[in-house]
């Protein structure tokens, strides 16, 4: 007994003193020169360091063996080799001059190789990616409309993503993909350093704030197998993760002002830097402009700060605020026919819409050892928007500047805690990866509707005791609870092949506590009811999700994947209250549930081409959408009535299979073709999505076998990247074939002069061309969007800022002037 614990007591020092190693690395140039800020990732244990000015840098907590190194610093080659720690030498690491004049060309095409090797891991952080299809956008490579936040630019290779487009800017993201609806990415969990940013994640998950493109290192996005660790969205995770400060330099400055076609200005101001064992990264983004239509106008300012404090080589601890502010005048939808007769035209002069947005997050991160390390987050969100306006579905409807406007207004007040610890073991010689995880999340929201005032201006505040008869009137509160616990783990059953199950257990607690009025006019418009009707409900359930995946690797630069995972999508307070001039709610309307799968194979031949190609199938059970049908009204006997109007009515319209095709194919045509032009950059890329979609079952008439909504059968978009030295260039072409916009595939009546609301979206084709060129510490922007001058649209409102046709820019041109100190 004696013996046994004397061992155990021995290898527990054993394990003790080799977590505790110390190793000094080293990084030099060819003749022995220390070479300061060098990057260096070491991936067996996920963790990035930085050279000082000596050139060096320690690390412990590693055992001795050996680990694959990665290290990248700019002017010489990238260094990526297998390196022998051992604790009783210094471990230099050499790398190589590039050998010519270095320049943007040469620069970019470092990055793009040190791309390929970044994309997302089988592991990262305290986070599993194994076998799932995802795709990291790295701002450095963009070379196009980064100030207005472009989104056919910024995600040109990401692949089926449908996107609405406005000319705000890009203060809001709208993207969907695979019958998603684009609204305000509300499909996606959105996600910023690894927190929730939308309004209310489960009960109003849409996100009125979009980081600034500038202050962005990449983003990062999961499909629908993300369901089992961030939440159980069908459209899967976007993560924006921003740039995190030099750590050479003590302070570092970029200012980024940039003009545009009808006054667009935007100005992006960051500081970030390395004091000792604190970071600091911080930015202001203030952008206003007009939209080609009258009536229409934005002014936005946002302000970040994020503080870092290194305790150690092991626990680090970050505090993050973000702050946004914007007031944006709407011009509102239009009818088809007034879209091909002018699509410039607007008849809303009194439609405004305001936003305050403040979030905050605690994060702390601890790795244990070498094979365990944990992440704790406390993150939070106390915002607001608020829209008035007319709104009529008739949008040829004149706006009496005397009658006043429906007005309403959402507060947000949630927070949330997760934790997660990820760990590596052996189960039976079996190489394993662990993650385990849980996540509290609470809100305390509330909306009021109701009568606003019959001023131009924007004035926010209920005019109620002037028209107390406004027909559409209510007042609720959303409180909602949600507790969830996640696990995936990845076996190695090979050096080649791994399979990582996973699950999600979630309970949710969604409840509507409130009135709404309920006012019957005669056709004089006199007064006949008025009263209030207490409206609480609640929705209580809980339910397990399950995933697998499979990942196989025949070489490292091919790998074959598939995943499957369970969906879930719990209805929101829209579904379950708000009274729309344009659209009924079934009051017996249900969460929805599914499933996705995928299955591809990416990888890269060479420094030649990249490729991700993939089929994928999505099945929605009782998926949630519109259908037209004739509105209905109580009478003063409790009859109720036609009233002989089409109107959208949303309900769970059926089940619906979507399945289709996905790729993406970069050809880099210098190294194919012209090699021995080191000062050259030419690539050209295709990105395609072909998707096909029914709904199986309906208990709807006329919807059976109809294609599903917001889904195009041809998603393209195919580019070419091109520079030479310290100039780049980019043109771009996008393709987009005809969608429907509900259930009933209702199609475009051009001669629709009354609502715009009803009918598909017809196919359109855009063509963007970009430069950039760098001299020093300076760097010019400038490009045309929307080169040929199309005349089209992506979007039929039903509620703000319609409703109607949303018209896109027109062409529209861009300047931008960097400098960074």
């Amino acid at each position: 007994m004696k013996l046994k614990v004397c061992n155990i007591l021995a290898l527990m020092g054993f394990c003790f003193i080799s977590i505790g190693q110390t190793y000094q690395v080293k990084v030099q140039d060819g003749g022995g020169n220390p070479i300061k800020g060098t990057e260096v990732f070491i991936e067996e244990i996920d963790k990035t360091f930085y050279s000082n000015a000596q050139g060096s840098f320690t690390i412990t907590g590693l055992t001795p063996g050996t680990y694959t190194v990665l290290a990248f610093s700019m002017a010489y080659q990238i260094f990526q080799e297998p390196v022998i720690f051992d604790p009783s030498k210094t471990i230099t690491i050499t790398l190589e001059p590039l050998g010519e004049e270095l320049n943007e060309v040469i620069i970019t095409q470092q990055r793009q190789k040190l791309f390929s090797l970044r994309r997302l891991k089988p592991v990262e952080g305290t986070a599993i990616y194994a076998g799932k299809k995802s795709e990291v956008v790295l701002l450095e490579n963009i070379v196009g409309n980064i100030a207005a936040n472009n989104p056919r630019q910024i995600y040109n290779q990401v692949v089926g993503l449908n996107i609405y487009e406005d000319c705000n800017a890009g203060l809001q993201l709208n993207i969907g993909g695979r019958g998603l609806n684009p609204n305000r990415s509300a499909n996606f969990n959105i996600r910023q350093n690894g927190y929730d940013i939308s309004a209310d994640v489960l009960g109003y998950p849409e996100s009125y704030y979009s980081p600034p493109p500038e202050a962005l290192e990449e983003i990062q996005i999961v499909r629908g197998a993300a369901s089992l660790q961030y939440g159980t969205q069908f459209g899967g995770l976007i993560n924006f993760k921003f740039k995190e400060p030099d750590p050479t330099k003590e302070i570092e400055l970029v200012t980024r002002q940039s003009i545009g076609s009808f006054g667009l200005f935007t100005s992006f101001n960051s500081l970030g830097g390395k004091v000792g064992d604190l970071s600091y990264y911080t930015y202001f983004s203030y952008k206003n402009g007009e939209c080609f239509r009258c009536n229409s106008g934005f002014d936005s300012k946002n302000i970040f700060a994020s503080l870092a404090y290194d305790f150690s080589k092991k626990t680090k601890l970050k505090l993050e605020t973000t702050y946004m502010n914007y007031l944006a005048q709407q011009p509102g939808g239009i009818s088809d026919a007034q879209f091909y007769e002018d699509p410039s035209f607007t008849n809303r002069a009194r439609n405004w819409f305001k936003v305050d947005w403040l979030l905050y997050a605690l994060q702390l991160e601890h790795i244990f050892s070498q094979q365990t390390k944990a992440s704790l987050q406390f993150f939070g969100l106390d915002a607001s928007r608020s829209a008035v306006g007319f709104r009529e579905n008739r949008v040829n409807t004149v706006d009496d500047p005397n009658e006043q406007r429906e007005l309403l207004v959402d507060n947000f007040v949630n927070w949330g805690a997760e934790a997660r610890v990820i760990t590596k073991y052996a189960l039976k010689e079996i190489p394993a990866t662990l993650l385990v995880g849980t996540k509290f999340y609470q809100t305390n929201n509330d909306q009021r509707q109701g009568p606003g005032s019959a001023s131009a201006e924007p004035d926010f505040n209920f005019a109620t005791e002037e028209f107390p008869n406004y027909p559409r009137q209510a007042n609720f509160d959303f409180p909602n609870t949600n507790l969830a616990f996640f696990g995936e783990n990845i076996f190695e059953l090979s050096e080649k092949f791994s399979i990582t199950p996973g699950f999600r257990f979630e309970y949710i607690k969604t409840e509507s506590e409130g009135s709404f009025k309920n006012i019957v006019v005669d056709l004089a418009g006199n007064v006949l009811l008025n009263e209030e009707i207490d409206d609480s409900r609640s929705f209580e359930r809980n339910f397990i999700l399950l995933g697998l995946g499979f990942s196989y690797k025949p070489t490292s630069a091919v790998e074959f994947y598939a995943n499957v995972s369970e969906n879930y999508r719990s209805v929101t307070f829209s579904d379950i209250r708000i009274t729309n001039p344009n659209f009924v709610i079934d009051e017996n309307i249900e969460d929805e549930s599914g499933y996705t799968a995928d299955i591809g194979v990416r990888g890269k031949y060479e420094n030649l081409f990249s490729y991700d190609v993939s089929a994928f199938g999505l099945f929605y059970n009782g998926r949630i959408g519109e259908i037209q049908r004739e509105e209905t009204r109580i009478d003063v006997n409790g009859n109720e009535i036609g009233t002989g109007r089409l109107i959208r009515f949303r309900s769970n319209i059926g089940d619906a299979f979507i399945y289709g095709f996905e790729s993406l194919i970069d050809w880099n045509v210098k190294n194919t073709l012209l090699s021995n032009t080191p000062n050259l950059r030419l690539n050209l890329f295709n990105n395609l999505a072909l998707t096909r979609s029914d709904y199986t079952s309906s208990d709807s008439n006329g919807v059976e076998d109809n294609r599903v909504e917001f889904i195009p059968q041809v998603n393209l978009k195919s580019g070419l990247n091109f520079g030479y030295k310290n100039f780049l260039g980019s043109l771009q072409y996008t393709y987009i074939s005809e969608q429907f916009t509900d259930a009933t595939n209702a199609p475009q009546d051009v001669n629709d002069s009354q609502s715009g609301i009803i009918g598909s979206i017809p196919a359109y084709d855009i063509m963007d061309l970009s430069f950039s060129y760098t001299y020093k510490k300076w760097r010019i922007e400038t490009g045309i969007n929307n080169l040929l001058d199309e005349v089209y649209f992506t979007r039929r409102a039903t509620g703000y800022p319609g409703p109607g046709i949303i018209p896109s820019e027109p062409r529209t041109y861009y300047l931008t002037l960097q400098l960074t100190l």
